[in-house]
């Protein structure tokens, strides 16, 4: 009779143990989840951000229509891109080009003084910071749910109740990128 209160104990543990397991991964899962779509929406203020940058800058630069086609169609690449994958490249590719847009915008000082540049400068950098922060916060929390989809024992309950690593959200770092910055005054 003890051997059965015993078992009973044992399952009843068990139960308990797997139960708290499965609440931690969806707690996790839904963690990701709302990190995510903190990127999503630094992303689309950005890029909502960006018609204003651009239209500034042709009211200066207008022989410069090339950058401003690589600018729109980066937009759009970003605004369709629905993966981690994708959302990544299509900022990686849009961070480059609003290089290009601020460049455009350094040879003309006229611009550069203008309020409305001043103000939608400011607004976008304020909001690079954002994204670079909600990435961080998307990494951190994607490596802790996938630590823990990988750790023993919760890898067992994780297959068995079909939990998926998430996707991080990375960055094409050229070689050069990765290179120590060299300042020199002169």
């Amino acid at each position: 009779m003890t051997a059965i209160y015993i078992f009973l104990i044992l399952v009843g543990v068990f139960l308990v143990y797997a139960w708290m397991l499965y609440n931690g991964l969806v707690t996790q899962k839904m963690r990701v989840n709302e990190a995510w779509s903190q990127i999503d929406v630094q992303l689309k203020r950005r890029a909502d951000l960006i018609p204003n940058l651009v239209e500034t800058v042709k009211g200066y630069a207008k022989h410069e229509k090339e950058v401003f086609f690589e600018v729109t169609k980066a937009r759009s690449a970003l605004l369709s891109a629905q993966t981690p994958p994708e959302k990544a490249e299509a900022n990686n590719q849009l961070s480059q080009t609003m290089k290009s847009l601020f460049a455009v915008a350094e040879n003309y000082p006229q611009l550069r003084a203008t309020e409305n540049f001043k103000t939608f400068q400011e607004e976008y950098t304020d909001t690079e910071d954002k994204v670079a922060y909600s990435r961080q916060f998307y990494n951190n929390v994607v490596m802790d749910y996938n630590t823990t989809l990988r750790v023993f024992p919760s890898v067992f309950f994780a297959q068995a109740f079909g939990f998926k690593p998430a996707e991080f959200f990375g960055t094409d770092l050229t070689p050069e990128d990765r290179q120590a910055v060299k300042v020199k005054f002169s």
